[in-house]
Order: C-alpha cells, then sequence, then structure tokens
C-alpha cells in the first residue's frame, strides 16, 4: 500500500442529500477519502432504504432493512440521524456545518430557508464552505419550484426521443434508459463541480455555492445528438440499436443469438468486410467510407445482416475481435460477472458489514496508481454513527 494519503484526505463533508443523485455524489467523495457524514430522518432514513426487494440478507438468510438500492450508492459513509424540522436539529446541522468543507443538499429550491440552513445562513457561520444545491431544474427560471424526477426528465429532456426503436417497426416509440441516468450524470457534474471549488478555494481561500440541475446536466450530457440538431435543425430520431452516425455500429442477429458490431473507421469497416468474405464492400464506392455508408444504410445494412446470421455469435465475436473489429455479446448481469475481463479488474468486491457480516459493492472505476480508493465501511446503518459524531463535536452528553 502507498504511504501517501488519499485525494480527498481531511476534507469533511456534510450530507443531506437523498434518493440517487446526490449520494451518488458523495459516495464519489467519500471513494475519494473524504469523511462523508450522511444526515437522515429519524426513524425513516434515506428513502431508499426501503426501496425493495431485494434487501441485503443477514447471517442466517433472514432479509435486513437495507434495500440493494441504498447499498449502491452510500459506502465509506457516517450516519447521523438528526430531525432538521426542530430548532435543535437545525442548531445541531448548522454547528457540524462550521466545521465541513462541503454540505450537499438535494431539497428544493427553498426548502431549507426555513431551517436556517440556506447557503447564505451556513456561509455565515463558515464562509469557506463549498454548498452544492441539486434540484430538478435550478435555482433560477420558471420551474426552478418544481420538483424533478429522472424519468420525466428522460422525457422532457430529448433522451427518450432518441432511444427505443423507430416507430415504424414493432415495438417502436419512446423507452427510457434501464438506469436512471439523469440521476447518475447528475451526480458526476455534482462531484466535478465540488473539485473544481476545492481548487479554487485553495487559491481564494473562500466557499461558493454551486447550483446543479438534473434538466441542465441531462441535456448537456446529450453531446453528439444535440450537436446534430444544433448544426442542422432536424431533431435525431429514435434508431433502434443502431447509430445516427456511424455504419454499422449496432446489434446483428447471428444464428443462434445477438452481437454488437462497433465499426468505428472505415479501416475497421474494410477489415470487418474480410471476416464476412465480402471484401468487395469495402472498397465500393457506396460503402467505402462512413459518410458513404450513411448515406447508402438502407441498400447496405440488409445485405450484411443476411451475411451475420451464417455464423453462431461466438463465432463471429472471436473471427470479429482477432482482425481488430471492435465487437461483443449483449450480457445479462450474471454474464457480466462472469467475463474474465471484469474479474480481472475485481469489479464485484465485498465490505464487512454489522448485519449481513459482508455486503456486496461494485468497484469504484477510479484506478489511482498510488492512491488507490479504500473500500473503508459497507453503507452504513440508520444513525449508526451518531453517538461518535456527536462526541467529536463534544456535544455527546446533550
Amino acid at each position: 500500500m502507498s504511504e501517501r494519503k488519499a485525494p480527498l484526505d481531511g476534507i469533511r463533508v456534510l450530507d443531506l442529500s437523498r434518493v440517487l443523485a446526490g449520494p451518488w455524489c458523495s459516495q464519489n467523495l467519500a471513494d475519494l477519502g473524504a469523511d462523508v457524514i450522511k444526515v437522515e430522518r429519524p426513524g425513516t432514513g434515506d428513502d431508499t432504504r426501503g426501496w425493495g426487494p431485494p434487501y441485503l440478507k443477514d447471517k442466517d438468510g433472514n432479509d435486513t432493512s437495507e434495500a440493494a438500492y441504498y447499498l449502491s450508492t452510500n459506502r465509506n459513509k457516517r450516519s447521523i440521524a438528526i430531525d432538521i424540522a426542530t430548532p435543535e436539529g437545525a442548531e445541531l446541522v448548522r454547528k457540524m456545518a462550521a466545521k465541513c468543507d462541503i454540505l450537499l443538499e438535494n431539497f428544493k429550491v427553498g426548502g431549507l430557508k426555513k431551517y436556517g440552513l440556506d447557503y447564505e445562513s451556513i456561509k455565515a457561520v463558515n464562509p469557506r464552505i463549498i454548498y452544492c444545491s441539486i434540484t430538478g431544474f435550478g435555482q433560477t427560471g420558471p420551474m426552478a419550484s418544481l420538483p424533478g424526477y429522472d424519468f420525466m426528465i428522460q422525457g422532457m429532456g430529448g433522451l427518450m426521443s432518441i432511444t427505443g426503436e423507430r416507430d415504424d417497426l414493432p415495438g417502436g416509440g419512446p423507452q427510457k434508459a434501464g438506469v436512471a441516468v439523469t440521476d447518475l450524470f447528475t451526480g458526476m457534474y455534482a462531484s466535478v463541480a465540488i473539485l473544481g471549488a476545492l481548487h479554487e478555494r485553495n487559491r481564494s481561500g473562500l466557499g461558493q455555492h454551486i447550483d446543479i440541475a438534473l434538466l441542465d446536466c441531462h441535456v448537456a450530457m446529450l453531446a453528439n445528438q444535440v450537436l446534430n440538431y444544433m448544426t442542422s435543425g432536424v431533431p435525431p430520431k429514435r434508431a433502434g440499436n443502431a447509430h445516427q452516425n456511424v455504419v454499422p455500429y449496432q446489434v446483428f442477429a447471428a444464428s443462434d443469438g445477438h452481437l454488437i458490431v462497433a465499426v468505428g473507421n472505415d479501416s475497421q469497416f474494410r477489415s470487418y468486410c474480410e471476416v464476412i468474405g465480402r471484401s468487395e464492400l469495402g472498397e465500393h464506392p457506396d460503402y467505402a467510407t462512413n459518410s458513404a455508408r450513411l448515406r447508402n444504410r438502407n441498400t447496405l445494412i440488409p445485405e450484411l445482416e443476411k451475411i451475420m446470421k451464417t455464423r453462431t455469435r461466438d463465432e463471429w465475436i472471436a473471427a470479429l475481435q482477432k482482425a481488430g473489429v471492435p465487437c461483443g455479446p449483449i450480457n445479462n448481469l450474471k454474464q457480466v460477472f462472469e467475463e474474465p475481463q471484469v474479474k480481472a479488474r475485481e469489479i464485484w468486491r465485498t465490505i464487512p458489514h454489522p448485519l449481513a457480516g459482508e455486503a456486496p459493492t461494485t468497484a469504484s472505476p477510479i484506478r489511482y496508481s498510488d492512491t488507490p480508493v479504500q473500500y473503508r465501511m459497507a453503507p452504513p446503518l440508520l444513525g449508526q454513527h451518531t453517538d461518535e459524531i456527536l462526541e467529536e463535536l463534544g456535544l455527546k452528553d446533550a
């Protein structure tokens, strides 16, 4: 192990957020070594604790109170149970904030002001605080006061207009992503914003308020699809498992299943054509360049579909990989964790847990050479660290 400290060692985070976007952000900070104190409502805690089944099993195989959803986003944190709606609870949070570097919250706009826990109130006791607010629509604009949830933002923000099978094919129509991508991207953008503010504070000595909105993050992460519209004036449409800008870059049916072929350039297309026994297609003027293949997709793809059905999925994958053509299977999650590459990267980890003996967790994708992520603590039980946190504040007796 390296003797160098974790990147955020010595940074303390007061986390008033719950559900997914905020906790995803604070888990990133915790993985990087920050001391994250998760403030939860007494009795119930984070909503996601009850978002099961499935629940973590105890040592006897019985369900615990810890839902898998909650476990996915709260490792390496400490939990304290405080009723912030009481004057005593709000005052305790202010005392904690005075000793913290970062405060993270995802209440509705203005929701914390009545408790004296808004940015201006916290800034008065700690001008160095970096105060990050995550909301559906941001602190300004006509929808600022409205709640926002991942699913509705996927629709409102445009993702569902480009996700799903084409409208003219069976099963066509809008489709949401299989995970809450808006929440997750928002949590990642919030993490980046906080790290930037920490770096700036090293120069100025001052904190600031960070305004992160689900809708903003969602539109930003549409990336090339947004620029397709901005540069052409034509809104992209759903293309199923095909790509809007690259051909062939899609799912193909083999004789016994499906595989993905992701040809990223013209050289790879020529290699692909060699493997499928149709080298002339790689030189044909209608298909030799990606621009030409886009224009002639409707004649090329049916030809390729017929060929791909002549061999098994694994035969195609082996041949294409040998030729350097990007491709792969469509795995369920059981198959994901059976992949040799996933095993080699140790993406399935376990952490000691007070109820279950150990709890599974997905490894952080951040791999530092000298200060690796440490899996220090399982997601905490509700209020598990209340006494020790109060003692650190000198308030245990009270």
